[in-house]
């Protein structure tokens, strides 16, 4: 690690306050989230995916849930957003009850392999026992992000549990191979009803990146109308299950762009809207955008695409303009963690542009490796991904976990806290 990094990860633990109450419920106030004090609170934090195969927080063969939360607060972060998929909850309803984490780890990975996984998973958690299923692993999981002052903001990642996303994976759209829009919302209702009982839970994406799928559905058109109608009608469940939760709406094109929301644009042929004022829960709505484009060589073009694309929602300059004046967060972006990467132009201008702009943010990604990815067990957390949008500009992404692939330490510390800790600070002083 360079001299510099070292002294200002020593200026981190001093600066940022190493405890602060979580004043939940939190809601919306014009272009702010604001706890029940009134006081801003800006999202700083990191994906923690718990929506694969296995179907529990990855990483807890590796570490403790507590030690891997002591490191996300140790720079400084208050959020996480934690994956989860609608099957999950289709096993609690449907099937007879949730399972055990070691009777998921050997559906998942054999019973040799999950075995091995499960005496690992003890050793480093022997709060998590031979009845503990994985829906408590969860509740554990808040449980010490609660007492550590940290956020928790679920997120439907898919229905299928599996690696995302793709226009392939059966989880693209509603009607999609495996998302069945019944179970989606039922399974919504229910994840929000059971975080009542955990005092940092904030927020819900309602769907992790919707995207056109390989294959049409004529019910489910690939539209912004559609979007409009399983969104909202999803919403005032969400809200009527939980009047508390914030919830997030994410956009088209892998949640790229929101461009019509803001700007309260026409939706379809028949002149539909999104019109915020005309919900009774508005002060519980927030925008999410994600973003990839780690190619980009100016930071100008780069934050003015961003801006178009759905963070304008924060502009409180211009009524003519901006009908719907929103929260947004920038709930996924990332990049290679290694010692050059965070010094680049996507990086950078990330780094200085959503602190600059005021708005939330979660990095992915948390894990080191994966308990089984896309059938390979023990997945490093390294990828590379094409996304291509109407406009046919493919982005392509190449990023890592801020963990090594053992949990035990950042992957790259340069990364980490000349990278993102300069971020957090930024963001905590607003």
């Amino acid at each position: 690690m360079r001299a510099s990094a070292v002294l200002l990860f020593s200026v981190i633990w001093h600066v940022l306050p190493t405890s602060a109450s979580l004043n939940t419920p939190l809601s919306v106030s014009g272009r702010w989230i604001v706890d029940s004090t009134g006081a801003n609170v800006t999202y700083a934090g990191t994906n923690w995916s718990g929506d694969l195969r296995a179907m529990i927080p990855e990483g807890l063969q590796y570490a403790s849930i507590s030690s891997t939360v002591s490191k996300i607060k140790s720079l400084g972060m208050n959020a996480i957003r934690l994956t989860f998929a609608t099957e999950m909850v289709d096993d609690i309803l449907d099937n007879g009850g949730d399972v055990t984490v070691k009777e998921s780890l050997d559906i998942a990975l054999g019973s040799v392999n999950g075995s091995k996984v499960w005496d690992d998973i003890q050793a480093m958690n022997p709060q998590i026992t031979e009845s503990t299923t994985r829906l408590q692993v969860f509740d554990m999981l808040a449980a010490e992000c609660a007492a550590q002052d940290i956020y928790i903001h679920l997120d439907n990642h898919v229905s299928k549990a599996e690696w995302c996303c793709s226009e392939t994976d059966g989880n693209a759209w509603w009607g999609d191979t495996y998302f069945d829009v019944p179970k989606w919302k039922r399974g919504l209702e229910y994840m929000v009803e059971h975080a009542k009982t955990w005092p940092n839970y904030a927020s819900i994406g309602l769907r992790n990146e919707p995207r056109q799928p390989e294959v049409a559905n004529a019910e489910y058109p690939y539209t912004w109308q559609t979007w409009y109608e399983q969104m909202t009608d999803a919403a005032r469940l969400v809200h009527a299950a939980n009047a508390d939760t914030l919830i997030f709406l994410a956009g088209l094109d892998y949640d790229t762009t929101l461009a019509p929301i803001p700007t309260g644009a026409a939706l379809d042929s028949a002149g539909t809207v999104f019109n915020l004022s005309s919900f009774a829960f508005a002060d519980k709505l927030v925008l999410e955008i994600h973003n990839y484009d780690t190619s980009a060589t100016s930071c100008a073009t780069l934050a003015s695409e961003l801006w178009s694309d759905g963070f304008d929602a924060l502009d409180t300059t211009d009524s003519s303009a901006i009908a719907n004046v929103m929260p947004v967060v920038l709930t996924e972006f990332g990049f290679l963690q290694d010692s050059t990467t965070w010094e680049g132009v996507y990086a950078t201008c990330l780094r200085d542009w959503i602190p600059q702009i005021h708005a939330g943010w979660t990095v992915w990604t948390l894990a080191g490796s994966y308990y089984i990815r896309e059938g390979i067990e023990d997945y490093d957390e390294t990828w590379v991904r094409t996304i291509v949008r109407f406009t046919l500009i493919k982005y392509y992404i190449l990023t890592a976990g801020m963990l090594n692939h053992n949990w035990s330490d950042w992957r790259s510390p340069d990364a980490i806290v000349e990278g993102l800790a300069i971020m957090i600070d930024s963001s905590s002083t607003i």
